[in-house]
């Protein structure tokens, strides 16, 4: 949002993980639900398949869809419908989970259309590499530390990284023929540099750090160094609830899902929170602390500061009727009225909200503007409390009307700016808060 703002064309792009072991395993765990729904005793959730009952009902719609065939068919054939079910499902989940938080894609890119027939897309993208010298027939050094039980000293189809900026050659193929997980990496950046895109952003979790130097090689091998990537990393959430810790088990299937919280918080506060700090920092989340009303609550003091905005806006309606207002040009005509060392600061930080925009779009930070936004709410709320103690600072003086409606101008534009700032971190400005 910010860079789009800032001027950028930008394209949002989910890339799904719809190849692999991992999907095996979801079909796998998928198929078992399948078989409870049918009312067969399938006991405790073997180890390696996936527990939650997030699955359950994708099992219940099988057996609805299916009945018993499934179940008649070898296992082998079985699967790839189960699969294709179970992705269809789970994209739909996730797609309304996004929506939920306002987090909206153009394009939903899967990945196992990257592997076709005959290695497809990935088996082409290989041969670019080979034809600009970036591959070979090599061997690994083995790993520092104790080997692990699948490594295999024998000849491997290697990527160059390391000519690249990367700390070692990646291998492309396995031991079996088939293609390495990196290797669908390379497919999808040829396709993205093929695009015409000129500026990457990849958004990974943390435990993805070892990528980084893998996906920056390949994007200048890939690319001759035209194209520039920059892989973000975004830490874990931790949950806490008044203080203490939302106790989850993967093993046993028990967690609270990002749909969960949004259903208990509400979209903006996980939103703003999520924001209010850099991608690579961990992240606190306390249900108490995000609903609170205090200016320990950033999204709460953030939305108030509109809120107050508006509440001037409906006292001076009160105060001179809707005729006896002027427009916003006529308004800021009389900021020469405004001398006042809070209204002056005011003023100051709102000139910094064109620049913010600019370093925080071209810096890849949306933080900034989260924390630019809290700063604006705390400068107002402190000249707001100063005119509960002096009624000369209030903004509406119904005995100067000039003066009001400078103050009037100085207000609406607080407002827009949080306005503005809030649409882009994708949360509302509301006009009152109860």
């Amino acid at each position: 949002n910010v860079l789009a703002f800032a001027g950028y064309g930008v394209t949002k792009e989910y890339y799904i993980n719809d190849a692999g072991v991992q999907i095996e395993v979801l079909a796998k765990s998928v198929l078992l639900r399948y078989r409870e729904a049918l009312g067969e005793e399938v006991g405790e959730i073997p180890t390696g398949l996936y527990p939650g009952d997030y699955l359950v009902p994708v099992g219940k719609a099988l057996a609805a869809e299916f009945g018993t065939s499934l179940n008649q068919m070898p296992e082998e054939e079985a699967l790839p419908i189960v699969r294709d079910r179970a992705i269809d499902a789970m994209m739909e989940l996730i797609r309304d989970d996004l929506a939920a938080l306002n987090v909206h894609h153009e394009v939903f890119f899967s990945e196992r259309s990257l592997h076709g027939e005959n290695g497809g897309a990935i088996r082409s993208a290989i041969n670019d590499l080979t034809l600009k010298g970036h591959v070979y027939k090599g061997k690994l050094p083995p790993p520092k530390g104790q080997l692990p039980e699948d490594w295999e000293d024998r000849e491997q189809t290697l990527f160059r990284s390391t000519e690249v900026g990367d700390d070692i050659d990646r291998p492309l193929v396995k031991s079996d023929g088939a293609y390495t997980y990196f290797a669908s990496d390379v497919a999808y950046m040829r396709d993205k540099i093929e695009r015409g895109f000129e500026e990457l952003i990849f958004i990974l979790g943390a435990d993805h750090g070892g990528y980084v130097k893998r996906l920056e090689a390949l994007a200048k091998a890939l690319s001759d160094g035209k194209v520039k990537l920059e892989v973000l990393l975004c830490q874990l959430v931790k949950l806490y609830r008044d203080g203490e810790p939302v106790r989850m088990s993967k093993r046993a299937g028990e967690f609270v899902t990002l749909r969960d919280v949004i259903d208990e918080v509400g979209r903006d506060p996980v939103r703003f929170m999520m924001l209010y700090r850099k991608s690579d920092a961990p992240l606190d989340f306390d249900f108490a602390k995000v609903t609170e009303q205090s200016k320990d609550n950033p999204v709460f003091y953030v939305q108030y500061a509109s809120a107050r905005c508006h509440s001037v806006f409906r006292q001076a309606k009160e105060a001179f009727g809707v005729s006896g207002l002027i427009g916003r040009e006529e308004m800021a005509g009389r900021f020469g009225l405004l001398t006042d060392d809070g209204e002056i600061g005011i003023i100051r930080k709102l000139a910094e909200y064109p620049r913010l925009i600019e370093q925080a779009a071209s810096a890849h930070e949306p933080h900034r503007l989260a924390f630019y936004l809290y700063e604006l709410a705390s400068t107002f709320h402190t000249h707001w409390n100063r005119g509960t103690e002096t009624a000369d600072l209030r903004f509406v003086k119904v005995n100067d009307q000039e003066l009001t409606y400078a103050r009037l101008g100085l207000v609406q534009a607080v407002s827009d700016v949080l306005t503005s700032g809030l649409a882009l971190i994708g949360a509302d400005a509301p006009q009152e808060m109860r």
